[in-house]
């Protein structure tokens, strides 16, 4: 008997209660707020951040004069052809046949793990796990592109 009491005033509580606000959203406003959050860059990344991470690559690159190293420079590289730095004659033959062009979308992908993105290429750096760096340090090359 006491379990059908307990079970009998939980179901009457549940039958009488009722939320004191419902809160429903225009299917506009909705829709304002969707488009709001794709509308942002898809790079919105921290160049201050990806100072701080480029230093991993600064064995190997430089960003800020057409000089090369291990690695060819990264001055201008968003929008430029995958093995295409004049003077710089370290290519793999995967990297000058790949046609890729440097973009955020391509550096993201390539900077994740560059051996697995471009098999037979000969960077030896290992790649950026984290997204969050991948964004940071692409927005930092980008303050060196045109």
């Amino acid at each position: 008997m006491t379990k059908h009491l307990i079970l009998g005033r939980r179901s009457a509580f549940l039958e009488s209660y009722k939320p004191m606000h419902t809160q429903t959203i225009s299917p506009t406003i909705f829709a304002l707020i969707l488009s709001a959050s794709f509308a942002l860059p898809a790079s919105a990344g921290d160049v201050e951040a990806g100072a701080q991470v480029f230093r991993k690559c600064k064995a190997c690159h430089v960003v800020d004069s057409a000089q090369n190293r291990v690695g060819p420079h990264l001055v201008d590289v968003i929008g430029r052809a995958a093995g295409s730095v004049a003077g710089f004659t370290k290519y793999s033959s995967a990297m000058r046949e790949s046609g890729i062009i440097w973009d955020e979308a391509t550096l993201d992908a390539y900077l994740e793990n560059p051996r697995k993105y471009l098999k037979g290429g000969r960077m030896a750096f290992p790649g950026l796990p984290n997204p969050t760096d991948r964004t940071n340090v692409i927005a930092y090359l980008k303050s060196f592109s045109k």
